[in-house]
């Protein structure tokens, strides 16, 4: 993957600024905002460790579970005609949608290299 860090099981972004001079990043997949920076990028990983060992330090001293792993589980909001399209698509094949979305999630994770461009044009949107 690139621009993501890894640390005990959590995930940070990687960005840079150019006007500020400086790497950042936030740590993805949890609802709480712990984010990180440093000038170099052994300074922002080391950031970003100390970022995840503090967020869970501070989770145990709440007495609160630190998020870690992904439910399993999400909302997307689609247009109502994307919705239709993808519903007849799932009952032409003889699948629930939550099949096809998972089939259709899976394909472009392990064709993320193929469909990169692609994607990109897509999030401009």
């Amino acid at each position: 993957m690139n621009n993501i860090l890894e640390y005990k099981g959590y995930y940070g972004s990687v960005e840079f600024s150019s006007s500020d001079k400086v790497f950042y990043g936030k740590v993805i997949g949890i609802n709480d905002l712990v984010s990180f920076e440093g000038n170099t990028v052994r300074k922002l990983e080391k950031s970003f460790c100390e970022m995840v060992d503090d967020y869970i330090h501070t989770c145990k001293q709440l007495g609160k579970q630190p998020e870690k792993t992904y439910k399993g589980s999400f909302n997307i909001r689609i247009s109502p005609e994307l919705h239709k399209k993808v519903a007849i698509v799932a009952g032409k094949k003889k699948l629930s949608l939550n099949q096809l979305v998972k089939f259709a999630l899976h394909w472009v994770v392990t064709h993320e290299e193929e469909v990169a461009s692609e994607l990109n044009e897509y999030a401009e949107m």
